[in-house]
């Protein structure tokens, strides 16, 4: 998975084999569609307790995986803390939580703008 941050998206580009197991495609955001963006200290267990999702699930180690709603995107690992970010447009997603090392950068990065 690697996160790119332009001047206009936001964009989760994920390894074919997240995409396969975890019933997910990349992710692409405008930059005026993202808000409510902070750093996750623990995104494995916000992860676990947002309810119901498809996709690969292994508690307490991994997640790529959606709500069964599909409104909240998971990609997150044990031991990494992870950025989350609100979608406010017209599509079904309304929240991403991606694990990256990087999330504190990013935060502020995303917050810039």
């Amino acid at each position: 998975m690697h996160i790119d941050v332009s001047d206009e998206y936001v964009e989760v580009r994920l390894a074919r084999w997240q995409k396969l197991l975890g019933l997910l495609r990349d992710i692409r955001v405008a930059r005026t569609d993202v808000s409510d963006v902070r750093v996750v200290e623990d995104p494995l267990r916000e992860a676990m307790s947002s309810g119901i999702k498809v996709g690969l699930r292994l508690p307490w180690l991994y997640y790529v995986a959606r709500t069964i709603h599909l409104d909240e995107a998971f990609i997150v690992r044990r031991g990494v803390p992870g950025l989350s970010f609100a979608v406010d447009n017209d599509t079904s997603l309304r929240r991403v939580l991606v694990s990256t090392h990087e999330a504190d950068a990013l935060v502020q990065q995303l917050q810039a703008s």
